[in-house]
């Protein structure tokens, strides 16, 4: 059974930082890429950040770049998300989620992990 648990959420002043975790099982993690998302109240879906675990290779959103930086640990079969300088904006359920490398779609989501910045 595939299972991507996501932990690290907390509530943190602006320009405060956290790191998320999305533990994964159930699959051959290094044949697959894993996303990371966020979903603030009444507003869709958004991409955060991208990493592929076949090459390494990332890839973020303009929101996110030069304060985010996605890494995995192959061995614990984890990935992480290390938000620095964070804004009200960045408020948000995050979620974790999982792709075959080659393909487009994500197939497996996570729970989510609530995070809040306060002014």
């Amino acid at each position: 059974e595939v299972q991507l648990v996501e932990s690290g959420g907390d509530l943190v002043q602006t320009g405060g930082s956290l790191r998320l975790s999305c533990a994964a099982s159930g699959f051959n993690f290094g044949e697959f890429a894993i996303g990371w998302f966020h979903q603030a109240p009444g507003k869709e879906e958004e991409g955060v950040a991208y990493i592929s675990m076949r090459d390494g290779k990332t890839s973020y959103t303009r929101s996110a770049m030069g304060r985010f930086t996605i890494s995995s640990d192959n061995a614990k079969n984890t990935v992480y998300l290390q938000m620095n300088s964070l804004k009200p904006e960045d408020t948000a359920v995050y979620f974790c989620a999982a792709k075959i490398w080659s393909l487009n779609s994500y197939d497996y989501w996570g729970q989510g992990t609530q995070v809040t910045v306060s002014s």
